[in-house]
This record gives structure tokens, C-alpha cells and sequence, in this order.
């Protein structure tokens, strides 16, 4: 998503009571910045907003927290947030590749990846939200059976997500090439990019991917 520059974007951010200054020094102790024990969703890549916010206000008992790496991206999240009154629902400006950095090992409960940059250049491939060494990252802030839940309108970036997940060894399930004609529909929630390229016929794939033990090799 293209945005145009806004001068002032991180001063700005400060403004709103969403937004978590500093977040590294909640690793470990998110429950204290959300002041309950409930679990964490997490989105990395949140967009202009609309999934994120439209989750935590449906489901209040889960704290969602929105990660984005540009300032002028993670403002546009903010103002929809001003909006409402969504006190599960905290955003943070953060590099993903260094999530280790953010949250304590089995932290997390699930993990959102919409539409992430296909980066479709092979020599770009490790820059891509599900190459393994992001992977491998994400399984450190998992719980046992935590989720990744993937969505793209890429059909290489899909499949190449399959294929590292499959070597990582999480456990695959709801595969769909057409969300919007599955039986997941009827629970999707749309972002504003998946809206606008659904309505021209474009198909949506997605998958959820579960952070399995693995069993140590001899």
C-alpha cells in the first residue's frame, strides 16, 4: 500500500491512547500494558485498520495489537481507532523481522498476515512476511497451538507460504484458492485492499497454519 509521506507522523502517533511508546519494554508483560490476562492477536502489516479494529471491537475478551513499520501507514490505523472506544486494542510502530525482540518466548495466541508484500523478485524472497526465517521467529512467540493466519491475492506468495510452511513443520488446514466462495466466507473479515479486489472477481487465498511441537531428532 502506497501512502503519501505525512511530515510529523511518529510525533503525531504519540497523540493517541492506542498507540504503545517504546513497546520492547512490554516483552513479556503485555498483560500488564492491556491489564488483563486475556490473548493476543497480532497483526503484522495493519493497513489503513479496518480488520484489525473491526476484530478487537467484535471481540473484546482478546487483545489485538497492530505492528507496522511506517509511520505514515500505522497513523492512518490510528485515526480509525480514535473513532471508537477499543481499550483491547494497542498499536506499535516495529520492525517484524525483530518480533523476537517484542514479545517473550509463548506469548503470543495468533498471529495475522494479510496481503503482506509478495516481494516477487527471487533475490527478494527472504524479505517475505512468511519466508522461514520469519517463520522461525514467530514459532519463538507462539504459544503451543498458536495460529498463523494467512490471506493474500498472490498466488505465488500463497504457495510459496505453503511450501515454508510445510518445511517448517507447522500443520496446514482451511487451504482455500477462493476464499469468498468457501465456507470460511461467512466469518471473513475483509480489509480494504481484500475489498476492493474481491469486487473485480479477483480470488483471495488463505490459509492457518498451527505452531506444532517438533519432535527432536536423534
Amino acid at each position: 500500500m502506497r501512502l503519501r509521506n505525512i511530515p510529523g507522523a511518529e510525533d503525531m502517533l504519540r497523540q493517541f491512547p492506542t498507540y504503545v511508546d517504546n513497546p520492547s519494554q512490554y516483552k513479556g508483560k503485555w498483560s500488564d500494558c492491556f491489564g488483563n490476562n486475556n490473548p493476543i492477536h497480532v497483526e503484522i502489516g495493519s493497513g489503513k485498520g479496518r480488520f484489525i479494529n473491526t476484530l478487537a471491537a467484535r471481540f473484546p475478551s482478546i487483545n489485538f495489537i497492530a505492528i507496522e513499520l511506517k509511520a505514515e501507514v500505522l497513523y492512518r490505523t490510528a485515526q480509525r481507532t480514535e473513532q471508537k472506544e477499543i481499550p483491547n486494542l494497542k498499536l506499535v510502530q516495529f520492525d517484524a523481522f525483530k518480533i523476537t525482540e517484542l514479545f517473550e518466548q509463548e506469548e503470543l495466541d495468533r498471529i495475522y498476515l494479510n496481503f503482506s508484500d509478495p516481494w516477487p523478485k527471487k533475490r527478494h524472497s527472504k524479505r517475505r512476511l512468511t519466508h522461514f526465517s520469519f517463520l522461525r521467529q514467530y514459532r519463538a512467540v507462539l504459544k503451543q497451538d498458536g495460529e498463523i493466519h494467512v490471506k493474500t491475492d498472490n498466488q505465488h506468495l500463497f504457495e510459496f507460504s505453503l511450501n515454508q510452511f510445510a518445511n517448517e513443520l507447522f500443520q496446514l488446514r482451511h487451504i482455500t484458492f477462493d476464499l469468498h466462495s468457501s465456507e470460511q466466507a461467512a466469518t471473513n473479515v475483509m480489509t480494504e485492499y481484500e475489498e476492493r479486489f474481491s469486487n473485480r472477481g479477483q480470488h483471495i487465498f488463505r490459509t492457518e497454519a498451527l505452531c506444532k511441537p517438533i519432535a527432536p531428532t536423534n
